[in-house]
């Protein structure tokens, strides 16, 4: 069964990270019978990431983030082993089913299918769930009524007219570059050496 939500009411427009949890919480609740939730790492428009985190909360599911391989998925024992990408390197954790998971870009390998199955994927029925279909009683939930996020203004950042200082110094005398970055810092930013000022043993601001 394939089952669509976005884009099938104008109920579900404008919804930010907390409607868009609560209508897709809704809907994986109606179709029942799940034991793993597959989400992306984050949108890519507002990279929040939080919609998956948002539907496992909301389901009271074990959640793990960043996974870049699924190692063991075992029905039978209901558990499953992950690699999860982490600041220090990679983690390999565990954890119970049912479960949701967000997967990082690349982590999958594309299948292409034969020509007939893709004429016959193209004849298959999508279903649309509007807001009575996906169980979703008050629409004060979803859409622009339940989303309490408010974008005031985007905008990208202002183009900066200075430009990078290139400080040569000698590989065989760091110490020397320190010192010349040091100095460089002190003269272009009198407030930071103000504050240095004040950090050393002995010092009296002048009145």
């Amino acid at each position: 069964m394939v089952t669509s939500t976005t884009g099938a009411t104008s109920r579900f427009a404008g919804s930010d990270t907390r409607a868009t949890s609560y209508t897709l919480t809704q809907a994986i609740r109606k179709i029942g019978d799940y034991g793993l939730i597959l989400c992306g790492k984050q949108a890519s428009d507002s990279d929040m990431a939080q919609v998956g985190p948002g539907i496992a909360k909301r389901m009271s599911l074990e959640l793990l983030t960043y996974v870049s391989r699924i190692n063991e998925f075992d029905v039978a024992n209901r558990r499953i082993v992950v690699e999860r990408r982490a600041e220090g390197g990679v983690q390999v954790l565990e954890t119970r089913l049912p479960a949701l998971i967000t997967m990082l870009e690349g982590s999958n390998e594309m299948r292409f299918g034969s020509t007939p199955n893709m004429f016959r994927a193209a004849r298959a029925a999508v279903r649309h769930w509007d807001r009575t279909s996906a169980g979703i009683e008050d629409i004060k939930f979803v859409g622009l009524k339940g989303s309490p996020t408010i974008v005031s203004r985007v905008f990208g950042p202002t183009p900066r007219a200075e430009k990078a200082v290139q400080i040569a110094f000698d590989p065989a005398n760091p110490d020397a570059a320190g010192a010349a970055l040091l100095e460089k810092i002190l003269v272009e930013s009198p407030c930071a050496a103000k504050e240095l000022a004040k950090r050393q043993p002995g010092y009296h601001e002048e009145e």
